[in-house]
């Protein structure tokens, strides 16, 4: 594949990085991920806003604009020969000398990544999903909130851990916090539905406040559905009506099933069909709609 580093098209077998940048050295960086619909970014103010908050977060001197990041990705597309794809955008902290800093740092680097997506059907809805509870627990951010950082060993050991667990195959791999409450998927947020409420975890938990996270909050908000965010058990979890998990390639996911530790299963709503509950299936028709539009706008596949 081709890919970007810092603005020049490069075979991703010749890209390179700094043996001192301490992306690298010390996992300072920041990145986010995300598709097009179309040709376009989804979202993609609010993936630059996190990702900006991040590097001011780290006293990473990062500056981009829509503009020029859209330039960039339709560049990649071209050159990948590809009407759309999965993307990656990194930023490191760049080259600096052996050691803790003592300042800001002025000359950070960026990457973008991109990947062919599986073929896309709006027709069709993601198949369901099943979650495997986790014995390994969500750490704790290295700040105020959870970024989208390079130090990403939580979440490998959390994927060598699904290993153990042969009855999951396929499945998300669930965190709980220190505190033994509901927290992440390994890639995903999770919402639940109770008595026709949304719910979702709450950022203290330790969880990443997703881009996907956000919007769905928001189109819950615009069908006038009452949502909370807090701090819920699993216990409570295998008993409710509806689950589901997000992030900006699955989009909307419906979970079928839970396992616990010892491979028993619990099956989703009463039914235990499998099938996406009412909730689910309307917000997954909201969030289609919504990227439907960018297929129809720029003549993509919107309407196949």
């Amino acid at each position: 594949m081709i890919i970007d580093c810092n603005g020049t098209l490069i075979d991703e077998r010749q890209a390179v990085v700094s043996v001192y940048d301490h992306g690298f050295l010390y996992g300072m960086g920041v990145f986010e991920t995300f598709r097009t619909y179309g040709g376009q970014a989804y979202l993609l103010d609010w993936h630059l806003e996190r990702l900006l908050a991040g590097c001011a977060e780290l006293g990473i001197r990062y500056t981009a604009t829509r503009r020029d990041l859209e330039k960039r990705f339709s560049g990649l597309l071209e050159a990948n020969n590809l009407s759309d794809a999965y993307f990656r955008l990194t930023v490191t902290a760049g080259t600096e000398a052996l050691g803790l800093p003592s300042g800001d740092y002025e000359s950070p680097g960026d990457l973008i990544y991109i990947k062919p997506l599986p073929a896309y059907d709006p027709a069709v809805w993601p198949a369901p999903k099943a979650l495997q509870r986790l014995k390994l627990r969500r750490n704790t951010p290295e700040g105020p909130v959870r970024l989208k950082s390079l130090h990403y060993m939580n979440n490998i050991l959390a994927k060598r851990e699904m290993m153990a667990y042969p009855w999951a195959a396929g499945a998300e791999g669930l965190f709980l916090d220190g505190e033994g409450s509901l927290c992440e998927g390994m890639v995903s947020n999770l919402f639940f539905v109770e008595d026709g409420r949304l719910y979702t975890p709450s950022v203290d938990t330790g969880l990443l406040p997703g881009i996907t996270r956000r919007k769905v909050l928001e189109l819950a908000a615009g069908l006038g559905v009452e949502t909370a965010e807090g701090r819920y058990s699993w216990e409570r979890l295998v008993r409710v009506e509806e689950v589901f998990v997000t992030n900006s390639v699955q989009e909307v996911v419906p979970v079928a099933r839970l396992f616990d530790l010892n491979g028993e299963a619990y099956a989703v709503g009463s039914t235990g069909t499998g099938e996406a509950g009412e909730l689910t299936r309307r917000l997954q028709h909201l969030y289609r709609e919504e990227t439907n539009r960018l297929f129809r706008k720029k003549g993509g596949r919107g309407n196949e």
